[in-house]
């Protein structure tokens, strides 16, 4: 394939991906509308979740959210610490 139609399937890919991404969050926003304490609900568990697996979250100003991970014992009487996190994974999803 030449790089003319790599670059051109890549262009068409990427147009398409955004606009799935703008109506999806347009969706989103209608949602949260029609059923705000179900979407806060929703929301609060998926921060949970994040934050179990040591992603951050930012606020509306950019800054990051630090997440608070409780120290729990491990099987073999360690304990589990920030530290421990795998660091390669410290982000939501974009």
């Amino acid at each position: 394939m030449s790089d003319a139609k790599r670059m051109a399937s890549a262009a068409k890919a990427a147009v398409y991906y955004r606009n799935y991404r703008r109506a999806r969050d347009r969706a989103l926003i209608k949602l949260s509308h029609l059923h705000p304490e179900d979407y806060k609900e929703l929301l609060e568990k998926e921060k949970v979740s994040d934050e179990q697996e040591g992603k951050t979250w930012i606020d509306i100003n950019g800054n990051t959210i630090e997440p608070v991970i409780p120290t729990r014992t491990k099987t073999r009487g360690t304990t589990l610490t920030k530290t421990d996190t795998n660091e390669g994974n410290n982000g939501g999803e974009g």
